[in-house]
């Protein structure tokens, strides 16, 4: 066995040839002494001496996880186990020490988040509280673009505005930059966008036919409003417009006039024929403000008749009318529609009506069009839509989040804002007065001899408004009640009656508050407090409109209230330069010590949800009502509440 084994290694064998020497490995037995092995060992150590292969020490688990605690010990400012570390600098064992790259890669995640806290600096109160804020609202921004559901699939974008055609004046066009501030400056005018067309200060330079400039001035209306002043040339060019404004503005004439110019246009151009249309569409949240908007614009189109131009024809897209009355109007060939959002839905399914040729498209109140609730009705509209449209949003009250949600339907937006989204007429007096629930019927009746008829009155509730209409009919009081029980004549016959001066008071629910024209009304009656501030801007807003001084008295009772509405009332009324009443001073008010908050926040006063000046959005009252909204409105797919539950 020797034998062969020495003539292999040496290559002296037999039958072994220089060329062809192959060496033969044999399994050393396992009888070797140990001696032979670490001597084998020792030799390959000094062959790999001084090549650096990468090589690390094993570390045992719990060596490791010692380690790692006495690591985080010294990041939070204890002392570290000598017994863990000591050694000779060697790992604690006499062991090679590891390098700083190896003992980093090594670290656990609970280590390394330890030191990444370690190193950054530590946040002020004001800095996590802005930053908690802005995490808020990153959650309630994170939804699909107000699109249609075809554009959404398709990633249809548009990027240039539509156009109309219409330019503004020479003169207005040659305007420097720094003039057109001056002007928006003179009337508190405050614009966001890019290539935003001059402002114009009176109608005629606004190109309106001369049948429209005469029923203006025969209304008495004979300059434009700021709202007007730079929305109307924007709306007349192509442009898509957020306007933001106070109640009684004139905001209503922002968005008809554009539309009936762009009517008047297609008419002229090419007639519509039966079963076409319609070119301009506006949506409102409820019924009365829709039929109010559909008097106006009728009102526009019956002077344009009679100045010899071609007939418009206007058609009311509402609940509670029959639906054959609105279809005879669509077979003709309809130019304009003012709708609802759940009859306009209807009559798309059921194809009575198609927006195949729709170009000009206005939301009124879109806060109230795309917020909880009307998100999906809004998009399964636009997505009837064939091609790009004109879209404008107008509300008094546009809060940052519905803000931002709805700059997605627009291109290359322009926004045009008259004061503070959200706050109240400086033309309204607002008195707000402590009554008990027992004694707000007998308080009712001394508020309504501050001054003459008509006198609007809002509740919160149904019941609340057949209570107070029950008692003034018993106190010998002309008064009507409009509330969302009573049948579509029966509100529209009490609001006429009431904008007729037959009436003396009104009754009414939120759903008079929105919109609404009574240009005789100098006095608002809150019988009590609305759950939202937005509410309260929208009620009182019913007086001091169109540069008339109005009165707003509110009953308040503090066991009925939530503390943050009543904190959003206080700074509403600082704002507007109000009497505050004692009983809301003597409120706590945290808001009062976080005026830098608002300043290192962008400059947003307030809740950026819902637009109140008493909270911020972590105690928002609306989004904590929504919130119990939604839990209660989902579905229960699995069954039993959940899944897993009994069956």
């Amino acid at each position: 066995m020797e034998e062969i084994a020495e003539a292999a290694a040496t290559g002296s064998g037999p039958s072994a040839e220089p060329s062809q020497q192959r060496i033969k490995r044999y399994r050393r037995n396992e009888d070797e002494n140990d001696e032979d092995k670490s001597a084998g060992l020792f030799a390959a150590a000094a062959v790999d001496e001084d090549v650096d292969d990468g090589f690390e020490e094993y570390v045992p688990v719990k060596k490791r996880r010692a380690m790692e605690e006495a690591k985080l010990r010294q990041l939070r400012g204890g002392t570290a186990r000598t017994d863990v570390l000591s050694g000779d600098d060697e790992g604690g064992d006499g062991s090679r020490p590891l390098s700083a790259a190896a003992q980093r890669a090594r670290e656990s995640l609970l280590v390394s988040t330890a030191r990444a806290r370690a190193a950054a600096p530590e946040k002020t109160e004001e800095e996590k509280v802005i930053a908690e804020e802005q995490d808020i609202m990153r959650n309630l921004m994170q939804k699909q673009a107000l699109k249609a559901v075809q554009e959404l699939a398709q990633g249809v974008t548009y990027t240039k505005s539509m156009q109309t055609g219409w330019k503004a004046p020479l003169g207005a066009r040659r305007m420097s930059h720094r003039r057109q501030q001056q002007i928006r400056d003179t009337f508190h005018i405050a614009v966001d966008g890019h290539n935003v067309p001059p402002p114009l200060t009176s109608f005629k330079d606004m190109k309106l036919p001369p049948p429209i400039l005469h029923h203006l001035e025969t209304k008495g209306i004979k300059k434009p409003t700021p709202i007007q002043i730079q929305a109307m040339p924007a709306a007349l060019s192509g442009r898509d417009i957020i306007g933001i404004a106070f109640t009684g503005s004139g905001k209503t004439l922002v968005f008809s006039v554009p539309m009936l110019m762009i009517a008047l246009q297609e008419e002229m151009r090419l007639p519509l024929v039966q079963g076409e249309g319609p070119v301009g569409l506006i949506i409102c949240p409820s019924r009365e403000l829709a039929s109010q908007t559909h008097e106006i614009i009728v009102n526009y189109t019956t002077v344009l008749a009679q100045g010899g131009f071609p007939e418009l024809r206007t058609m009311l897209c509402i609940g509670g009318i029959d639906m054959r009355q609105q279809t005879d109007i669509l077979k003709r060939g309809v130019h304009m529609v003012v709708a609802t959002p759940g009859r306009l839905k209807d009559f798309l399914h059921k194809k009575r009506m198609n927006l195949d040729i729709c170009r000009y498209l206005c939301l009124d109140e879109a806060d109230r069009m795309v917020d909880l609730g009307f998100e999906e009705e809004m998009r399964d509209i636009l997505s009837f839509f064939k091609y790009q449209r004109q879209t404008l949003m107008f509300s008094a009250t546009m809060p940052q989040k519905i803000k931002s949600f709805a700059e997605s339907a627009l291109v290359d937006p322009i926004e045009v804002n008259v004061g503070r989204a959200g706050a109240t007429n400086l033309d309204i007096i607002q008195e707000v007065e402590y009554v008990k629930e027992e004694d707000k019927l007998e308080y009712l009746l001394d508020c309504l001899q501050k001054t003459a008829p008509p006198v609007l009155i809002f509740a919160e509730n149904k019941k609340d408004v057949d209570a107070i209409h029950e008692f003034l009919l018993l106190q010998g009081v002309d008064v009507v009640a409009v509330h969302g029980d009573k049948d579509q004549e029966e509100r529209l016959a009490a609001i006429s009656g009431f904008k007729g001066g037959q009436k003396d008071v009104l009754v009414a629910t939120d759903v008079a508050s929105k919109g609404l024209d009574f240009p005789g009304v100098q006095h608002v009656i809150n019988y009590d407090m609305p759950d939202e501030i937005e509410n309260y801007v929208h009620r009182i807003g019913r007086t001091g409109r169109s540069g008339k001084t109005g009165v707003a008295t509110t009953f308040v009772n503090t066991r009925q209230c939530e503390e943050s509405i009543l904190l959003d009332l206080k700074h509403l009324l600082r704002e507007a330069k109000q009497r505050v009443p004692q009983f809301l001073l003597a409120l706590d008010d945290p808001m009062e010590e976080m005026e830098k908050l608002a300043a290192a926040a962008g400059n947003v006063k307030g809740c950026a949800y819902c637009g109140g000046l008493g909270h911020r959005i972590g105690d928002c009252p609306k989004l904590r009502g929504e919130a119990k909204e939604q839990s209660k409105t989902k579905k229960d797919y699995f069954g039993s509440n959940g899944f897993g539950g009994e069956m």
